[in-house]
């Protein structure tokens, strides 16, 4: 399993039709290409199903959680999705900075 840590800030993403939002982290830079090595090497990186997602292992703080990260056109990078249980439990908000571990 590799290991990889960044710091970043979260955003909010909100649908102009939907109430919901959605909060990520982007992931880019060497932790982006290492994900997308070790993606391809040991897990699976298929652009036709999951719109190209890797499953992962996120860590913020001490909560932990099995989820998907998903390829970002804009940054070439990846976008963590950190549901409200992960923000709740960390004290996290838009706009702070996040320290985040992704393991796959």
């Amino acid at each position: 399993m590799e290991d990889f840590t960044v710091t970043t800030p979260l955003w909010r993403w909100q649908s102009a039709t939907a109430p919901a939002a959605w909060f990520f982290l982007t992931i880019s830079g060497d932790a982006a290409d290492g994900i997308r090595l070790a993606a391809i090497g040991g897990q699976w990186l298929d652009g036709r199903k999951g719109f190209g997602s890797a499953k992962v292992h996120a860590a913020i703080g001490d909560t932990n959680w099995s989820t998907s990260v998903f390829p970002h056109k804009e940054s070439g990078g990846w976008l963590l999705p950190v549901k409200a249980a992960v923000r709740k439990a960390e004290g996290i908000a838009e706009g702070d900075d996040v320290t985040v571990t992704v393991s796959l």
